[in-house]
């Protein structure tokens, strides 16, 4: 979903979101102050045709043709009959997941947090090794990966899913929530997936290499992939709709470098840097697109 611009007037605004429809172009306003009515466009495919229909309706917002869309309203209708008759015989995701973020819960996001408490779990809720051993990049020291030269490819990201204390793993789990549900709310779970995918080795990689040690874990390489992506996304191309907070950023930085200092030990700071700076290109370099 992406913004294409804003309406001051709330009546012209829903007159055009009727017209866009009309077209073809699901579409949804969001009030957004003080710039107006700021019209969302579902289709990113659909959004070259959006924008120039709503650079002629600024031109001449008067034309009969913008009028009361009488059909908007029929289509609409038939669209709820429809909605209804179907939420009666599944449940959707919005039952399962309900909003405890602006964003809505991501199911990718869900199933991320499941697995880290799962492996926490057959762990002990401690650091237990016999347990983890299938988890970690490689069981033995060196710089050769041998599980993965040998087909255990699913060394590359399950480092991820291991914690070990009670606040290392309740941190990460906030963040993840929060940033994954934002990226799969305007984005979707595909894009999430495939970030994941990428920071989860790009940065196991890196702690590897960095401190020649294969036993590590945990989800904050992913997690500042994550704040890396939304950062420069969002900075670049704000009508992504992606979006974080100046002090969430420095804190999130200033935390990153107290780590870096060894002012708290075994903390995986290559994990850390490999995945903001993976973060970051992929948000800076996505962004140019619709720069």
């Amino acid at each position: 979903m992406r913004l294409i611009g804003h309406l001051i007037d709330e009546s012209m605004a829903r007159r055009f979101a009727d017209f866009l429809y009309v077209q073809g172009i699901q579409n949804q306003l969001e009030l957004e102050k003080p710039e107006g009515w700021g019209i969302w466009v579902r289709d990113e495919d659909k959004l070259t045709q959006a924008v120039g229909l709503l650079s002629d309706f600024r031109t001449n917002p008067k034309d009969p043709k913008y009028r009361r869309q009488e059909k908007a309203e029929e289509l609409r209708s038939r669209e709820e009959k429809e909605n209804e008759a179907f939420q009666k015989k599944v449940q959707t995701r919005r039952h399962l997941f309900q909003p405890l973020t602006p964003y809505g819960f991501g199911p990718l996001t869900f199933a991320l947090i499941i697995g880290c408490l799962a492996a926490y779990a057959v762990s002990g809720f401690s650091y237990d090794m016999p347990a983890l051993h299938q988890l970690f990049l490689s069981e033995m020291g060196g710089g050769t990966l041998p599980e993965i030269r040998h087909g255990e490819i699913w060394r590359l990201v399950t480092p991820i899913f291991i914690h070990y204390s009670a606040l290392h793993i309740i941190f990460n789990m906030m963040w993840l929530r929060d940033l994954g549900s934002m990226i799969e709310g305007r984005q979707s779970t595909l894009h999430l997936l495939l970030l994941v995918l990428v920071t989860a080795v790009g940065s196991n990689l890196t702690q590897f290499y960095s401190s020649h040690s294969p036993i590590f874990g945990g989800m904050s390489g992913v997690v500042y992939g994550l704040l890396g992506y939304i950062w420069m996304r969002g900075k670049f191309d704000p009508a992504s709709g992606l979006s974080l907070h100046p002090s969430t950023v420095t804190m999130m930085l200033f935390w990153f470098f107290i780590c870096l200092a060894g002012v708290i030990p075994h903390i995986a700071n290559g994990a850390h840097a490999g995945g903001l700076v993976i973060g970051m290109v992929w948000g800076y370099l996505s962004s140019l697109k619709y720069r």
